[in-house]
């Protein structure tokens, strides 16, 4: 598809297919060279007048059969009409909300969008895009120009008739009010930046235990490679999962001991700090080796993690079956952390670990979408909540000068959050309340 959007972009469906189909309905194009009059394709042709169209200008879209040649043929011939360029990047979206069809909030969550990878952040993305924060950030806005507006109205017609005295004490309702609603939301920050970005789980432990087979196993593919000498991850390798519809980053660490190897312990020193700054940590150790009391502590390996810690003893399948029921009594007996049971060679528990995976993943990430999704939502939301907070502390005086100015630079900041600063709203709604200057 190609779509042409501006002033000139009915001109441009003239010159190439002759005519212009109705409105917002399919009509059949033959599209042809404007110089040799040739036809380069049949093809379907779309006219969106603006202001309703994507962009909100006059937009048209030319549905070909999309093959190399043709394209170029299009393209060449839109590029001999006066008046047209190639679009830039982003640059139909950029329109869309340089005229009122979008607003922040909703661009970036057509961003989210397009480079969803699973359900769950598809999900969130789409809600976005349709307004999730940015129709909530407005109604915020307009309920504490409401606010602004009585305490200007207070402050600049108090001797006007049709005014009421008692005008802060509304104001500061509202301005209460919304402080608990928007500290609600930035309670709930974290969870729609960890959607985006994925969850990441370490896998760590001593060398050989078989974490890079383990990781191999579920990635269901060769990403790490794999030896029975100790030692051979050196470098973290990252694998990204769909896992009941939530992304999840394995992270395959270098085994973790003592080494005089400037190289190996560069890897190891890589490998504790991707553990610490991971959601998860699975502590891989080989079950026919002894293990130490290190395990039982809750920080195997010397780790220093705040996350949780679960313990894979994987090669079961090189275990007696004696010894085997021995640690299935062990990890059932132990209620400090998750033990399971594993070979990565043959499949064995794995199935188990990706269903434990799966739902950690939704407790959590959730499983309704968050409102805030990107740190700018999260800086701009709490400086709008600070901005409110000194309000409220400011009301309870005689200054409403300042508290004017607190709501005013409140409001200021929710419109930078999607994008929409008016001040002439608070003149409107003086007016339209208290009939000033009828």
């Amino acid at each position: 598809m190609i779509r042409i959007s501006g002033s000139r972009a009915r001109v441009a469906l003239e010159t190439l297919a002759g005519r212009v189909p109705e409105p917002r309905r399919a009509g059949l194009a033959r599209v042809r060279d404007p110089q040799s009059g040739e036809i380069i394709d049949e093809a379907l042709a779309l006219w969106f007048p603006g202001p309703n169209s994507e962009t909100g200008e006059d937009t048209v879209e030319l549905q070909l059969h999309g093959g190399r040649a043709v394209i170029a043929a299009v393209l060449g011939a839109l590029g001999r009409i006066e008046g047209l360029r190639p679009a830039e990047a982003g640059e139909f979206t950029r329109r869309a909300f340089e005229n009122g069809r979008l607003d922040l909030t909703a661009v970036e969550g057509l961003a989210d969008l397009i480079g969803a990878e699973t359900e769950a952040q598809r999900r969130q993305a789409y809600r976005q895009m349709k307004g999730l924060l940015g129709q909530r950030a407005e109604t915020w806005r307009a309920r504490l120009i409401e606010a602004l507006a009585l305490v200007e109205a207070r402050i600049d017609f108090s001797d006007e008739a049709d005014v009421p005295e008692d005008l802060v004490g509304p104001a500061l309702k509202i301005a209460a009010e919304l402080r608990d609603e928007i500290a609600v939301v930035l309670a709930d920050a974290g969870r729609g930046e960890r959607l985006r970005d994925g969850l990441v789980v370490a896998i760590a432990g001593p060398p050989n235990a078989g974490k890079s087979t383990l990781l191999n196993r579920i990635a269901k593919r060769e990403a790490a490679i794999v030896s029975p000498v100790p030692g051979t991850t050196r470098d973290v390798i990252e694998a990204h999962l769909d896992l009941d519809g939530y992304p999840v980053t394995l992270l395959d660490t270098a085994g973790i001991r003592d080494s005089d190897d400037p190289v190996e312990k560069e890897g190891v020193r890589r490998a504790r700090q991707r553990a610490s700054e991971a959601d998860l940590v699975l502590w891989v150790e080989d079950a026919a080796v002894s293990r130490d009391s290190s395990r039982h502590t809750g920080h195997p390996g010397g780790l220093s993690v705040a996350v949780p810690v679960w313990t894979v003893l994987n090669k079961v399948d090189l275990v007696a079956s004696q010894s085997r029921n021995e640690l299935i009594n062990e990890s059932t007996n132990k209620s400090s952390d998750i033990t399971l049971l594993a070979s990565a060679t043959t499949g064995f528990g794995v199935a188990e670990l990706l269903t434990r995976l799966g739902e950690f993943a939704s407790s959590s990430l959730g499983s309704e979408p968050s409102v805030l999704t990107r740190e700018r939502h999260k800086i701009t939301l709490n400086t709008a909540l600070t901005a409110i907070t000194r309000a409220l502390a400011d009301g309870t005086g005689d200054r409403e000068d300042i508290l004017a100015e607190e709501l005013r630079s409140a409001a200021q900041s929710l419109g930078r959050l999607t994008g929409r600063i008016d001040v002439e709203d608070v003149l409107d709604v003086i007016f339209r309340d208290f009939c000033i200057g009828k």
